[in-house]
């Protein structure tokens, strides 16, 4: 494997042998931007290593755009960002209940408690350091997922008083979820925006006095602010994805591309792939891309699928295999180390994320989070100052 150095090594010959995916920090830049203008505070939410796009690169863009803390699921993830040097508020909030804290509480990262199980082992693991853990109270709001169930939420709240009294624990904030956001039910949203409301006032009246109340994610900061209070929790937002699909204000922050590896004109009647589930209707050409499953391309979008091929959309012929395509180009002159737009990020006509999701019958989340590791990465910086950085992952 050749390791590429940043700057050291052009990213147009590699793109020539190698499927690359460009992260766009530059589009991270503009959608923090975008969405902390609609927010009182904004937490960037790098959860599965930044959508799969860098935890830590995407933890910086936000944070320099507008983002004043963020957010991860696991524990892990809030380590990876402290040992890169990131400074900023952290607040982890899927973490087992009999986890072991310690790495919380020597790291000041702030843990969501939805059980009185996570508030003894948050309380557990600052007392044995001798040091305070900043906690947030996690609601059940009507997801039936995380977050403590209503019934149990006066018991958490006096438990989290008692703690706080006896100095181990700080609670900072109070944290739900929103489960119908993404669809505007306005009933859904409303009901689960009380349910919140009268959680906050029962904390209060348990004797906390939590400075953050947060509910909303990103469809709630693009379409109901009535549901932001006083921090958001923006993740898909952040590398473009829109949930609600009617706010085209945001910029997709990933493009794939792969070269052609080979080219074969064939006659009508061909059958391609795995049990020929394509047939050629007449003479063509195809292409071969060296990507499949194993990097990310969804088999089931297989006989629906298009990728961009000297600026017009073609078919991929045939099913999606582990580590290749086959794209019908029809009579383009293709040749091998052309390069192909796979996904694009709507500046021209190759197909978007959302495209794919949908030929797939997915959500856009999947498929970015979902990229291999096989792919080189190229990072376009959020600043127009710095190199792009194209590096190569086994």
């Amino acid at each position: 494997m050749t390791v590429c150095p940043p700057g050291t090594v052009p990213v147009a010959p590699v793109a020539r042998t190698r499927p690359v995916l460009t992260v766009r920090l530059d589009a991270v830049a503009h959608n923090t931007r975008v969405l902390a203008a609609s927010a009182r505070r904004l937490m960037a939410v790098v959860k599965a290593d930044g959508f799969g796009l860098g935890a830590v690169d995407v933890a910086r863009a936000a944070l320099a755009n507008g983002a004043q803390a963020l957010g991860v699921a696991t524990l892990a993830e809030a380590v990876e960002l402290r040992l890169a040097g990131v400074a900023a508020p952290v607040l982890s909030w899927l973490d087992a209940p009999g986890a072991d804290l310690a790495d919380a509480v020597l790291h000041g990262v702030d843990v969501a408690v939805p059980s009185l199980a996570h508030l003894d082992a948050a309380a557990s693991a600052a007392r044995r350091l001798g040091r305070v853990v900043d906690v947030h109270l996690y609601l059940d709001c009507g997801t039936a997922r995380d977050g403590c169930p209503p019934e149990l939420w006066s018991a958490l709240c006096a438990a989290a008083h008692r703690a706080e009294r006896v100095g181990k624990v700080r609670v900072v904030g109070v944290m739900g979820h929103l489960a119908c956001a993404a669809g505007l039910d306005a009933a859904a949203n409303a009901a689960a925006t009380a349910r919140f409301v009268r959680g906050v006032a029962q904390a209060s009246a348990a004797g906390l006095r939590p400075g953050l109340r947060h509910l909303g994610a990103t469809a709630a900061v693009l379409g109901l602010p009535a549901a932001t209070f006083d921090l958001s929790r923006v993740g898909a937002g952040l590398v473009g994805i829109d949930p609600t699909g009617r706010h085209p204000v945001l910029r997709a922050a990933a493009q794939l591309t792969a070269p052609v590896v080979q080219v074969r004109d064939v006659g009508a009647g061909v059958g391609v792939g795995y049990d020929h589930t394509y047939r050629t209707a007449a003479p063509t050409r195809l292409a071969l891309l060296p990507l499949g499953y194993a990097d990310g391309l969804p088999v089931s979008a297989s006989g629906h699928a298009e990728v961009l091929v000297h600026g017009r959309r073609r078919p991929l012929a045939g099913r999606v295999s582990m580590d290749q395509v086959v794209v019908d180009v029809g009579d383009l002159p293709v040749q091998p180390g052309d390069v192909v737009t796979v996904i694009g990020t709507g500046d021209d006509p190759a197909p978007t994320l959302t495209e794919w999701a949908g030929w797939a019958g997915t959500l856009p989340h999947e498929l970015l989070t979902g990229l291999g590791r096989r792919l080189v990465r190229r990072v376009v910086p959020a600043s127009p100052d710095l190199p792009d950085t194209p590096e190569e992952h086994p």
